[in-house]
């Protein structure tokens, strides 16, 4: 099944919209949210069109297709709201012969990533810096942030189709990261 990626909405009732644009022109049948989805947080500026109550009606809609995990930002009042899981601190993912662990990255991360096999995935958000890094016991991956990206990236989003691992633009969808299993 085809994946799609995400991390990092904070609240942008612009970039969620953005984002189920893509969701649906890639056609993919579930999109991995790595928190931080309604709450922009005290070390970030406001992201364009701040409306949280706008991202929760855009999202409950799409509940049925959405894993979520909890972001640093995501709090229980957050899950009074949307109607899909948001409190977990990670999900596995078992993608053919490889698992992935997915997780905000606020408590486990590249610097500590948890107890993994060679080959497994560490799929985070919470730096907005999309990331590919071979380590020798996993792989770790960022899919960068969909509403607040860091370090000059671009508005991004990841896609995981099998063996093949894709990160693209928010707008448009241009690929400018790729990696292969």
């Amino acid at each position: 099944m085809k994946l799609m990626v995400a991390s990092d909405i904070h609240g942008s009732s612009y970039y969620c919209q953005r984002m189920l644009e893509a969701f649906h022109r890639e056609k993919a049948g579930k999109l991995i949210l790595l928190g931080d989805i309604l709450y922009h947080g005290p070390r970030n500026d406001l992201p364009r069109e701040y409306a949280p109550k706008e991202v929760i009606a855009l999202l409950n809609p799409v509940k049925d297709r959405i894993l979520c995990v909890r972001g640093n930002c995501d709090t229980e009042v957050d899950q009074m709201v949307l109607e899909f899981p948001l409190m977990a601190d990670y999900a596995v993912i078992i993608n053919g012969t490889n698992t992935i662990y997915a997780t905000h990255g606020h408590k486990f991360g590249e610097d500590n990533p948890p107890p993994l096999q060679p080959g497994d995935i560490l799929l985070n958000g919470h730096t907005h810096v999309p990331k590919c890094i071979p380590h020798p016991q996993y792989i770790y991956m960022n899919p960068g942030s969909v509403s607040i990206p860091k370090e000059g990236s671009p508005h991004s989003y990841m896609i995981i189709d099998g063996a093949e691992f894709s990160w693209k633009e928010i707008e448009g969808g241009k690929e400018y990261l790729s990696y292969h299993l």
